[in-house]
């Protein structure tokens, strides 16, 4: 097939209708773009605008946001003029744009009708809160006349009070009468709706089937990476420290409030970062959050003092104190000076001096105190480490858990056509069960004790896909 052909053959469909009827709702969520615009104000969408809808970079249909038919009538009294033959009621509309291309008057007309009469299926909207109207029949026959293929979509704006009384009207005009709320309409209930067009006509049947076998791959894989997501940020909650040298003599409040604040802001741009890739996943890019932070408690986390020589790892330390013991006898209070090669080669000197005298890390560390008062240059190098995370509190994974899935399945049952700001309060973890709870438990608990990492790691990515998985279940 050339690509002229595949071009040709791509299915695209004008959604039409009257004014703040939720025409760009419609378009958003079936094209799963965020950045299409909706106004509460009539005649907000004065252009047509494409939206393809793209999987891998594979376009696989292509929604065309239309302005609003106002002068339908005026439009279907030309037509009946100009043609007398249903079968030329299709080239009657051509002539009608050919003739007012330049009319202001039937200029959103004009917009929208043209991509029909150049192929696209119709999608037509109404709002199901208002009442149906005889005036409306006018549009309905003039987009009849186009010959194209159609479905009508019932958006109950607001309510759904006069719903059977649309389905009603619409039957006598299209081929296809559809409730479909733009805004709550989930996963499925949009694949169906690709499938329905497909019948419609021959030539969409396969790439349509294709699309919606694309998309509910790529549903899948939506779901499977944000689980590995959530899992990876839950581990780095387990098990994320952060430490300072505190010099002898300094003042420890300070640096203690500073690991703190460092702590906390790590973890919560990590989460941040987290909740960001998960958006994307879902194609959310202009997303408005509100949301509780996570509630740090100071007293949770693990403190760790240790006295330290200038940064030396523990075996560099053991090294130190071998060579304290077996050149100053363990003596207090001993000067390191004029060493060359700088601390660390001094020290290699030192434990070369003593050959073999490490016995065992209790006889090295017996001299820690005389190493912390060692100076080089008259610098002092001893003191304390002091260390923050991780925290030691059971609840804290599950409230990262908590906070992440609840944000992934608003995430993923939200449609791109809601404006509104994503509230995320205070989550629940009540859909767990108790042996759930206690299987997480023992996974958090080996994490944190760094035991079988690789093994749990696996296994809470598995649970948490398959919770994932959950939320298009029904």
């Amino acid at each position: 097939m050339s690509a002229g052909k595949e071009v040709e053959l791509l299915p695209s469909f004008a959604v039409v209708g009257r004014p703040n009827k939720g025409k760009s709702s419609i378009v958003a969520t079936l094209a799963r773009d965020d950045s299409v615009h909706i106004a509460a104000r009539a005649g907000s969408t004065r252009a047509t605008r494409r939206f393809p809808l793209q999987v891998d970079g594979t376009t696989l249909y292509e929604l065309l946001d239309t302005p609003g038919m106002q002068r339908a009538r005026q439009m279907l009294a030309w037509l009946k003029t100009d043609c007398t033959d249903a079968a030329a009621r299709p080239a009657a509309v051509k002539r009608f744009l050919e003739a007012h291309s330049h009319d202001e008057q039937f200029t959103d007309e004009c917009l929208a009708l043209r991509p029909i009469v150049n192929g696209a299926g119709i999608i037509y909207v109404v709002d199901g809160s208002v009442p149906f109207g005889a005036d409306y029949e006018a549009e309905m026959e003039v987009l009849r006349w186009t010959g194209r293929p159609s479905l009508a979509l019932v958006n109950p704006i607001g309510n759904s009070e006069f719903v059977e009384q649309w389905c009603a009207g619409l039957g006598q005009y299209f081929q296809t009468v559809r409730v479909f709320d733009a805004h709550r309409a989930e996963h499925g209930k949009q694949l169906d709706l690709l499938t329905l067009f497909g019948h419609l006509d021959p030539e969409w049947q396969q790439p349509l089937q294709r699309a919606v076998e694309l998309l509910e791959a790529d549903r899948h894989r939506q779901h499977q990476e944000a689980a590995e997501i959530i899992a990876d940020l839950i581990y780095e909650g387990l098990t994320y420290t952060v430490d300072q040298a505190v010099p002898e003599g300094a003042p420890e409040t300070p640096v203690r409030k500073l690991l703190f604040a460092r702590y906390q802001r790590h973890l919560i741009k990590r989460e941040r970062e987290s909740r960001n890739r998960v958006e994307e996943l879902f194609y959310y890019r202009e997303l408005h959050k509100s949301e509780q932070g996570i509630d740090f408690a100071e007293e949770d986390l693990f403190h760790q003092q240790n006295w330290y020589l200038w940064g030396l790892n523990r075996r560099q330390l053991l090294i130190a104190a071998g060579a304290a013991g077996g050149v100053a006898g363990g003596g207090a209070g001993v000067l390191v000076d004029g060493m060359t090669g700088g601390l660390l080669g001094g020290l290699a000197t030192l434990a070369g001096g003593i050959g073999g005298a490490l016995a065992s890390t209790r006889s090295a560390l017996k001299y820690s105190d005389d190493i912390a008062r060692w100076s080089v240059s008259g610098v002092p190098t001893g003191g304390n480490r002091l260390s923050y995370g991780p925290s030691r509190n059971a609840n804290f994974p599950f409230v990262i858990l908590g906070r992440a899935m609840q944000h992934h399945r608003l995430i993923s049952q939200r449609t791109h056509a809601v404006r509104a700001a994503l509230t995320l309060t205070q989550p629940a973890l009540d859909w767990l069960d108790e042996k759930e709870r206690r299987h997480l438990a023992r996974i958090f608990d080996s994490i944190r004790s760094n035991k079988r990492v690789t093994e749990q790691r696996a296994e809470l990515k598995r649970l948490i896909q398959a919770w994932c998985f959950q939320v298009d279940a029904g």
